[in-house]
Order: C-alpha cells, then structure tokens, then sequence
C-alpha cells in the first residue's frame, strides 16, 4: 500500500529544481504517493508551526520553533556563501535612519528577518510584505527599506533601488559560517525508517537535477516570479549546491550557530537530535 504524504515547497527556482524528479516521475518514488503544496515560504513555515504538512520546506528561523514537531532532513537545504538577503531601499541610509525607518520583511519567521535583526537589532519598525511585493513597497514609498529575497535580488538595481548591505554577508563575517536559510522538515509523526527513506529520495532528486539540468527547465519556468532565463539559472546557481545534495557537518554546524546566536534574539532552544541520521 502506498503511503500518501504532504509535500510543500516553494514556487521558486530553486525548490522547483530539486523537486522535479519527485514531482515529475522522473526517479522511482518507491511506496510514495505526494500530495504537492506550493506556497510561499512564509506561509509554509506557518503551516509547519501548525504541523498541518508531512514534509515541507521551511525557513530556518521558523524551524526553532517546530523542532520538537519535526526533523530536519540532510538533503534539499538552501545553504551556502554570498547567497544572503540584501538590505536595499531608494537612497543610502544610515543606521541611526534605519532605528526610526519602516523596514519590509517578507515575514517573521524568515531566516532574513533574523539576520535582518542579527545585523541591525535597532531597526525593530518592520512590516511583513509578500517577499515580490517588497521591491514595489520601497518604490511607493510605503516602507523606507526592505529586505529582499529570491529572484529580487537579481532585479532590484533595474529598478533603481539600492544595497545598503548585504545581510548574508554580514553573518559570515561575524561568525565564520556558511548562511543557513532554508530547508527540509519531516514530521516526527512518520517513523524514522519513512523519515530517512525521503531523505535518501531527496538526495537522489537533487542528484537528478545537477546531473540532467535541462530536465527540469518546463517546470522551474512555469512557477518562477521572473521568467527571465538568466535570472532563473542565476537563481538556482546561488541556492542550490553541494549542501543541497547533504548537510554534511559543515552545514549542521551553521545551522547550530544560527541557534546559538538566535537566543539572544528571542528565538526558541533548539534541542539535539533536530537532523534525520544520515543514510
């Protein structure tokens, strides 16, 4: 009997790239049966601190708060070096400007509103916008400055906005570690053998993707915010890489930084045993 499970993830480039073997039939899914939701990232990560998914990508940030509900898994992570939220608004402001500015978020519990605070914890007037509205909220002059993401860093300088920093950047000189930003949960409700078998599938559809890379381009286009072919392979060059493929001890050491300094911002105690064992 095939086991049916919830699978959300984001429309993004990158998501859409290491999910379409598993969602396209492209490797054998084994005794899997998926009911896909595509989403925001930030309305997954509510839906994970609900528990209402099986298996869903999620924010970083948002994870301390559902560790004890859900496992990280080894493959499928957004995780790397120069490949953070930027800072950016029409003019260059300062950090005395930014204490008093309203600043758009693309949610709470993103792993950019965390650095966003990590790097200026002053800057606490924010507002949470959709993360492909934020370019256009700074333009209308509803917000002073906004955190961007995903396809927006690629497009914001056409627009004529500016960087006032580079959050991700601004981590890794602060604490020597790669920017962790996103990955893949599973439910602590599934036993661990299901847990680890989607694991070693994830990996296997990351594999999939890196080796036959045209494969999935229908599919990436048909969801990607910008359809710009450039800005897409550009996308997932900067989010999807070996840390996709598996953690290994380097990411899990970032992703425990990230906790060990989230403490100090209100974010919950992450405990051990958060990764799914490896295969």
């Amino acid at each position: 009997m095939k086991q049916k499970l919830t699978l959300g993830f984001s429309p993004c480039p990158n998501d859409t790239f290491i999910f379409d073997a598993i969602v396209n039939g492209r490797i054998d899914l084994g005794d899997f049966e998926l009911e896909v939701v595509l989403a925001d990232v930030e309305e997954l990560n509510r839906m994970a601190i609900a528990g209402k998914l099986d298996i869903t990508k999620i924010s970083y940030n948002a994870f301390a708060h559902v560790h004890y509900m859900y496992q990280l898994l080894n493959a499928g992570s957004a995780l790397g070096n120069n490949c953070g939220p930027l800072l950016i608004s029409k003019k260059s402001l300062s950090t005395d400007e930014l204490k008093a500015a309203t600043i758009a978020i693309p949610g709470k519990n993103t792993t950019a509103n965390f650095l966003m605070s990590f790097a200026y914890p002053n800057a606490s007037n924010k507002k949470e916008f959709l993360f492909s509205e934020i370019e256009s909220a700074v333009l209308n002059d509803e917000v002073e400055a906004g955190v961007i993401i995903h396809e927006n860093r690629f497009t914001y300088q056409e627009k004529g906005l500016v960087k006032i920093a580079d959050l991700g950047e601004f981590w890794e000189q602060q604490t020597g570690f790669p920017i962790p930003l996103g990955g893949i949960a599973i439910h602590r409700r599934l036993k661990p053998t299901v847990r680890k078998q989607f694991d070693s599938l994830l990996r296997q559809s990351v594999q999939f993707a890196f080796d036959n890379p045209e494969a999935s381009k229908e599919y990436v286009k048909c969801h990607s915010q910008e359809m710009d072919e450039h800005v897409m392979r550009s996308h997932i060059n900067l989010y999807v890489n070996q840390f996709s493929l598996n953690l290994g001890e380097k990411g899990k050491a970032a992703i425990e930084k990230m906790y060990e300094v989230g403490k100090g911002f209100g974010m919950p105690r992450v405990e051990d045993s958060v990764f799914v064992p490896n295969t």
